[in-house]
This record gives C-alpha cells, structure tokens and sequence, in this order.
C-alpha cells in the first residue's frame, strides 16, 4: 500500500483505504458498503462510501501501481494476457454503464454493469493488471446522465473490440512484454481486434464460433467445414491440463490458413473425444510457432 500513498489528495482517505480490501477478498456472499464497512468492524457504511464516491484519489494511478507490483512478483517471458469481461447484475439504472445486456455471470440477458478485464498469467500465478469499463449507447447518446454519474464529458460510445484493445495497448505502451494474448468468442470474430494484436507483433488465440469463415488454399469455409474435412492422423490426443478426474484430453488439429499479410496464420480445432463437440480458435504468431 506504500506505494499507493501519493495517489490520494488527502491522509484521511489514504488511511482508510486500507479498511476494504479484507472485505473484497473475503467470502463475504453481497460485497456493498454496508456488507464491506460491517467485515471491518464499523458501525456506518459513511466511511466508505466517501472514499468510493467523493474522495478524490487517481483510480487510473493506481491501477498503474497494481500492474507494476503484479509484474515485480510473477514476471514470465512466457506469460499470456487473458482478456474477458464479466457482468455484476445490477437493481437500479444509476450505476454507471449498467442497462438490459447479456452477462455470461448470470447466462441471459439482465440490467447489469459489464466490464473488461486484463489478466496477466504466467508460471508464477495470474492477476488482473487492468480493467475498462463498457459503456453502452444509452449512456452515451445522454450527456446529462454521463455528468451525472461522473463520467468525463468526452466520453463516447466504444464498441466491444475497443476496451480489449485499450487495456493491452496499456500494457504494451508500458513497456512491457507477452508474447501471446487469448480471449473468448466474444472478441474473436472481431477483425478489428485481429489486426490491432498482429500490428503490435503479439501472438494469439481467440475463440471463434464454428460457423467463423476462414480461408486456406482450397478457400474460404466454415471452420465446422473444415473440420470435417481434416483427415484422421491429422487430429492429436492432447492434455488440456489435470482436473478433478486426472488429465482432459481432447483432440486437436491444427489448419494453415493463407494470408497474404506477414505471420503465420492457423485455425485450431479442438474436439470432444467423448461428445465430438467442437471449439474453434483462430491463432496468429509473429513467426512460425511449433504445433505442439
């Protein structure tokens, strides 16, 4: 916490911000102020809710702090940054940014908050190195409602390629390094998002839906297409990691696919071996990477 001391104007919100954290990280079942300020033995929510709502400290500050503790512990040449957004289910229509919109938290549509999260991931351990949140066109479009709320008055309505993009930029710009990024279906069909990751030399893996069209020397197919064109000795028994049963193996296979752009571009399949279910992700690496 030493080093997060100079990003608050004042000592009374510098002392206090020590008070939530065990809180947040305990299994507290509602995380709110009330919840929060009763787990550090308080007897109002006040103390807190100054410090979230009118204290005046850098949050952007201080996520730069908590990357550079993140890297100073768990540095790895090998890391990947994991990009996923997650949803918290909200009640009311004041809560910045919330509106009816899908949350993979609670698996429908619901009136929630929806936000992107970078995670760091390398052999030593993972932890969020940043975070952006999802502000929809109905908030956008009504500035009296964006002021309101505290939001700055430039802020304009970023589709849901453009956060990813940011928070991997940032650590990039940073100075720092991963050779890999992965992400979910919900970024991976986006060009966009493609092109930025492959004009910053970073590898990728990013989950794509099996009606994704990709194209190869014989030309562009759905990805479930090719998949049921690849020959048996083609697919490779693979451990997806140990789990409560021992190792999950799945199937695998690998596709080239031809570009005329620098980087080695290749659709992977990976397989069910009991249901024959299908994942798809499409993979770009600066230079040739090995199949297994």
């Amino acid at each position: 916490m030493s080093r997060m001391a100079g990003r608050f104007a004042r000592v009374e919100p510098r002392r206090r911000v020590r008070d939530p954290m065990p809180g947040l990280l305990s299994d507290l079942p509602r995380k709110n102020c009330w919840s929060i300020a009763e787990w550090a033995g308080e007897s109002t929510p006040d103390g807190m809710r100054h410090l979230l709502g009118r204290a005046r400290w850098d949050a952007d500050a201080m996520r730069d702090d908590v990357r550079e503790y993140v890297l100073e512990h768990l540095h790895d040449e090998g890391a990947v940054l994991v990009v996923d957004e997650t949803g918290d289910v909200k009640k009311g229509t004041h809560t910045v940014g919330v509106q009816r919109q899908y949350t993979g938290t609670a698996g429908r549509i619901e009136n929630a908050q929806v936000a992107v999260y970078l995670v760091y991931a390398g052999l030593r351990g993972h932890a969020a190195v940043d975070r952006e949140l999802y502000i929809p066109h109905s908030w956008t479009r009504d500035p009296d409602r964006c002021r309101a709320a505290g939001l700055d008055e430039d802020t304009v309505f970023a589709t849901k390629p453009e956060p990813p993009a940011r928070v991997i930029g940032r650590f990039l710009d940073a100075g720092h390094r991963a050779g890999w990024a992965a992400a979910d279906e919900v970024y991976g069909g986006n060009p966009k998002l493609c092109s930025a990751r492959e004009e910053r030399q970073v590898g990728y893996v990013l989950a794509v839906a099996c009606s994704h069209e990709a194209t190869t020397g014989a030309g562009k197919f759905r990805a479930d297409a090719l998949a049921a064109k690849v020959p048996k000795r083609a697919w490779q028994k693979l451990s997806a990691g140990a789990g409560a049963k021992g190792h999950r193996f799945y199937d695998r296979a690998v596709i080239d696919l031809a570009e005329p752009r620098p980087g080695s571009r290749r659709l992977l399949i990976r397989r069910n071996r009991t249901t024959g279910e299908l994942a798809c992700y499409r993979c770009f690496s600066p230079d040739p990477a090995p199949r297994t």
